[in-house]
């Protein structure tokens, strides 16, 4: 049961690293080029097909991540699960906090001193997650081999 923990982790982590980095890297700032006719339909579009990505990658991480901290796999320093919470409280406290309102004051029409506000933002999600796919790789390498 650890492994498939670590690894569910581990897999939902680095899917959010990669996620995050081509939505600050490319989705974002593409964004800026959306027509102000063609922005609210646009924006909707982006939070329903961006959620069907996001929403389970966060859930399986925020399951795994609660589940390793309280049952520490063998091998596994508490204070690195430690560190890995307060990065993935940091990653969705700031996306239920300034991202998603963000993204709601978009579905009502183009701001560009709201996409700019979210692109500056989302820069501390980006760390968080990559550190978070750090954490989850550094634990995939420590885990005791057949511990579960």
């Amino acid at each position: 049961m650890t492994t498939t923990l670590v690894l569910a982790q581990a897999a939902a982590s680095l899917v959010m690293v990669g996620v995050i980095w081509m939505v600050q890297l490319v989705n974002y700032p593409l964004m800026t080029y959306v027509p102000p006719d063609a922005f609210v339909p646009y924006e909707h579009e982006h939070r329903r097909r961006i959620s069907a990505i996001v929403g389970p990658a966060m859930a399986v991480e925020l399951v795994t991540a609660v589940a390793l901290t309280v049952r520490r796999p063998e091998g596994v320093p508490g204070p690195l699960l430690g560190l890995g919470l307060v990065l993935l409280a940091v990653a969705l406290g700031k996306t239920a906090l300034v991202s998603a309102p963000i993204h709601g004051r978009l579905t009502r029409g183009r701001d560009d001193r709201l996409l700019a506000r979210l692109i500056d933002t989302n820069w501390v999600r980006t760390a968080a997650w990559s550190g978070r796919g750090a954490v989850a790789l550094a634990v995939v390498w420590l885990v005791e081999p057949g511990s579960g």
